[in-house]
């Protein structure tokens, strides 16, 4: 029995989310399955790829012939490489931690009755670049005045009139 490891499709319309697999080369795409390895979710930022090591170098070992997505993503987590006895990847970007919601919206909540200073919010990226645009315009503005006075203020200094 040829046995292979590929994805099995999930999720909804344009939302694909897959399960690595070992499976008969034989089965249909969503058919029956001999063994679920993995998750992949390519849909989330970074993607979220999550592999049984050890399982999938029993796999590998016995002889199952991953398919040309699932050797991409085997050689992303580094199970290809320690396969194949090869250097190991960079490792992967992991998502930045959220906060709490929960302990965000108390502290909106006591900052709004005033039983303590709230943080500022943390501006958006158009507002920032409108703030920036805004101080770029004023700049060469001061920035022209300030020769101006520094003349003035030198002929001021040494008492001569311009």
């Amino acid at each position: 029995m040829a046995v292979k490891i590929r994805l099995l499709r999930m999720g909804k319309i344009r939302n694909p989310q897959y399960r690595i697999v070992v499976a008969d080369s034989r089965t249909k795409r969503d058919g029956r399955a001999i063994e679920y390895i993995g998750v992949y979710h390519p849909k989330e930022d970074p993607s979220l790829i999550e592999v049984n090591s050890e399982r999938a170098q029993y796999w590998l070992s016995v002889g199952a012939q991953p398919s040309e997505p699932v050797l991409r993503i085997l050689e992303k987590t580094g199970d290809w490489q320690k396969f194949k006895g090869l250097p190991a990847p960079e490792p992967l970007k992991v998502p930045a931690v959220q906060a709490d919601r929960k302990a965000r919206y108390e502290a909106e909540s006591q900052a709004a009755a005033g039983l303590t200073p709230a943080e500022p919010a943390k501006a958006t990226k158009k507002a920032a670049k409108k703030a920036a645009t805004a101080e770029g315009t004023t700049a060469p503005a001061e920035a022209a005045a300030a020769p101006a006075q520094t003349e003035e203020s030198a002929g001021a200094d040494s008492g001569t009139q311009a």
